[in-house]
C-alpha cells in the first residue's frame, strides 16, 4: 500500500475525529448542568429530550477516557468521562437491588429499567477505561464488582437480583441471542487491559465466550452469524426470528474476534471470521443503492423489523473497521478496496460537515431522516468516535 495513501487517510480521520466529531460531544453533550451527558440531540445538537441513555453514559465514559489513554490526557475530556460516570453512580443505580436503569431524565429521575444488563456492561468498561486514565482504585473496584455480577447473571440468570416477570412464555421455543456473549467479551477485555492483575481469569472467561459465539451463532448454511439460534445452534428456521441476520453484528463480532484471535495468538480462527465478515456483506450489502441493510432474514423472507431496510450509522462504522483490521492482518486487497469503498459511503450519506458528527438514520436510498437526528436513547459519543479512533490504530499500525 502507498504510504502517501495511508497518510492521506490517517490525517483525515485524524481531522475529523478531533475537529468535527468530538467538539460535537463535548460542547452539546456534556451536561454543566446535572452532569452526565445528554444524548436526545438533534442536528444541531439542540436536547429535544429530557432523557439520558443510561447506556450512553458508560459507552460516553468509556471513549472519552479510552481517547485520553490512546492519544494523550485531554483535560476536557477527562472531566466529560468523570462526569459520565458519577452521574451514573449517583442517579442511574436503582437502591433496591444494585441494578442499573435503562433511562433516567435530565436531572437523574428514574423513568425505564429492563432486564438485560448492557447498562451495567457500559458501566464496567467506563469504571475500568477511567481506571487505566487516573489510577484510582475506586473506579477499578467498581468494574470489578459489576462484572462479578454480570458473570453470575450470564452462569444462571436466576442469580439476577432484578425479579420480573421473563419476557416469553414457557411454551416459547428456547433462544440464545449473539448480543449478550459479544458486549460481555468486549466488557471482559477492557477489565482484562486494564486490570493485568487478573488477566488469566479474564482472558479464560473471553476464550470461552469466543468458542461459544463461533461454535453456536455461525451457520454454515448462510455463511455467517445469526441474531438468535437455539441453546445448542439450532437453526429455528419455522420462526422469523430465528432466521434474522443483522450485518452489523455480525462486521462488529467480525472485528471484535480478530482481535481477540491476535491477542490470543490463534491465527486458526482467521478464516472463520473472514466467512462471517464475507458473509455479511453478501446478505447485507445493498445492490441498488449501496450501503448495508440493518435486517436481513436469511431465507429470504420479509423480516418482522419495518425498519429492517433502513441505513443505519453503526452498522456503518462496525463494517469500516471490520474491513481494515482484517487488510491489516490478511494484507488481501479486498478489504482495502471495501474500507476505501465505506468510507466513500459513509463520507458521503452520514457525516454531517456543517454541524459535526454523524446522521443517525437514513432512508434505503440514503437520504437522511427528517427531522434529522444526532443522537437519541440509542445513539451518543460511541460508535462514530470509535470507528475514527480505531481505524487511526490501524492505519498507524500500518505506518509502521
Amino acid at each position: 500500500m502507498d504510504r502517501l495513501v495511508l497518510e492521506r487517510y490517517q490525517e483525515i480521520f485524524r481531522k475529523d475525529l478531533f475537529e468535527m466529531v468530538l467538539p460535537f460531544w463535548e460542547s452539546k453533550g456534556v451536561d454543566p448542568q446535572y452532569g452526565g451527558i445528554n444524548t436526545c440531540l438533534d442536528r444541531e445538537g439542540n436536547v429535544f429530550s429530557a432523557e439520558k441513555s443510561v447506556w450512553m453514559q458508560g459507552r460516553g465514559g468509556w471513549m472519552f477516557a479510552h481517547i485520553c489513554n490512546v492519544f494523550g490526557a485531554d483535560d476536557q475530556l477527562r472531566e466529560a468521562a468523570r462526569s459520565a460516570i458519577a452521574f451514573t453512580k449517583e442517579y442511574c443505580v436503582d437502591p433496591s437491588d444494585g441494578r442499573l436503569y435503562f433511562v433516567v431524565g435530565s436531572d437523574g429521575t428514574p423513568i425505564r429499567k429492563r432486564r438485560y444488563v448492557f447498562s451495567e456492561y457500559f458501566y464496567i468498561m467506563a469504571n475500568a477505561e477511567y481506571y487505566g486514565l487516573a489510577k484510582e482504585k475506586g473506579y477499578l473496584e467498581e468494574a470489578r464488582k459489576y462484572h462479578d455480577l454480570v458473570v453470575r447473571i450470564w452462569e444462571d440468570p436466576a442469580n439476577d437480583p432484578f425479579k420480573i416477570t421473563p419476557k416469553f412464555l414457557p411454551s416459547a421455543p428456547a433462544m440464545q441471542g449473539l448480543c449478550n456473549d459479544l458486549v460481555l467479551m468486549l466488557v471482559t477485555r477492557t477489565l482484562r487491559v486494564n486490570d493485568p492483575e487478573n488477566q488469566q481469569a479474564y482472558l479464560a472467561l473471553e476464550r470461552r465466550l469466543l468458542d461459544g459465539i463461533l461454535r453456536y451463532q455461525y451457520n454454515e448454511e448462510f455463511g455467517t452469524l445469526l441474531e438468535s439460534v437455539g441453546p445448542n445452534g439450532e437453526y429455528i428456521g419455522n420462526l422469523s426470528g430465528g432466521r434474522v441476520i443483522n450485518p452489523g453484528h455480525c462486521l462488529e463480532s467480525a472485528w471484535y474476534l480478530l482481535r481477540e484471535a491476535e491477542e490470543l495468538r490463534d491465527e486458526s480462527l482467521i478464516e472463520r471470521i473472514e466467512k462471517i465478515y464475507q458473509g455479511a456483506f453478501r446478505h447485507g450489502w445493498d445492490k441498488k443503492y449501496g450501503g448495508l441493510l440493518y435486517f436481513v432474514d436469511a431465507g429470504g423472507y420479509p423480516p418482522q423489523a419495518y425498519e429492517h431496510d433502513m441505513k443505519l450509522w453503526w452498522v456503518h462504522t462496525e463494517a469500516v473497521i471490520a474491513a481494515i483490521k482484517l487488510y491489516r492482518v490478511t494484507r488481501k486487497q479486498q478489504y482495502w478496496d471495501d474500507f476505501v469503498m465505506l468510507t466513500e459511503y459513509c463520507f458521503s450519506h452520514f457525516r454531517d460537515a456543517e454541524y459535526g458528527e454523524w446522521y443517525g438514520y437514513l432512508h434505503r436510498d440514503g437520504t437522511p431522516t427528517e427531522p434529522v437526528c444526532k443522537g437519541n436513547v440509542f445513539k451518543g459519543p460511541f460508535h462514530v468516535p470509535r470507528m475514527y479512533c480505531e481505524v487511526l490504530t490501524e492505519l498507524n499500525r500500518l505506518l509502521k
